[in-house]
């Protein structure tokens, strides 16, 4: 009775012991931003951004009147590329404004500060960025758009958790994408909201109303 009292105690403790243990199967986790697929950033020629009827198609000037884009405002154009929201958002603040045009393509930033220069657009500011982090200057930014470029960015999260220290009270950050698998220059709108929420933002807007029903336009706030 006694040896069978000791064995008994002991398999208790074997097995107590190896509950305490941390496991030595790693447990699988969502798929976060820094794994899922993106598509390759565009190279080739930046003219093809400034197709006829865009414009409309966007309806670029009620996005930024969702952003709260106007006269004396700071504005982010994250993945610039031709510059072609930059100048219209440029032209939208006027001459106490501010657009900071980023983009990780030096053949993108240098096109833009040409375009801006032929253009007379006084109030552009290129910068070079890195794939994770837009180098914008701190709290100096009200309102941001990331237009038909969340799909290639490799590292979107930190982008997002980055871009936080560069804005100001009340900023909004709009995405305009398709959705997509990531790597066929879409990304879906769940997708969006579910980094977005994880680099600390909230969704404070969702429309359709871009070019197609396989668009969409989000709206988010960092979260407070």
């Amino acid at each position: 009775m006694c040896r069978y009292r000791i064995a008994l105690l002991a398999c208790c403790f074997y097995f107590c012991a190896a509950a305490a243990q941390p496991s030595a199967t790693p447990v699988a986790s969502p798929q976060t931003t820094d794994t899922r697929k993106t598509s390759p950033p565009y190279t080739g020629d930046l003219s093809i951004f400034e197709s006829p009827g865009r414009e409309q198609r966007l309806q670029i000037d009620r996005v930024m009147d969702i952003l709260g884009i106007g006269l004396g405002k700071s504005v982010a154009d994250i993945g610039a590329g031709s510059g072609w929201f930059t100048v219209r958002a440029a032209r939208r603040v006027g001459e106490g404004g501010k657009i900071y045009a980023v983009d990780i393509n030096p053949e993108a930033t240098r096109y833009i500060k040409d375009r801006a220069e032929k253009e007379q657009l006084h109030n552009v500011t290129t910068i070079l960025a890195k794939e994770d982090d837009p180098l914008l200057p701190a709290s100096q930014v009200d309102a941001v758009l990331l237009l038909k470029t969340y799909h290639e960015v490799a590292k979107p999260v930190r982008l997002l958790r980055n871009l936080q220290t560069s804005l100001r009270q009340g900023a909004k950050v709009g995405i305009i994408d398709r959705n997509g698998n990531g790597e066929n220059h879409g990304v879906h709108r769940k997708v969006v909201i579910q980094e977005a929420n994880e680099a600390g933002y909230e969704l404070i807007g969702s429309y359709d109303f871009v070019k197609d029903d396989m668009d969409y336009f989000l709206v988010f706030a960092p979260r407070q």
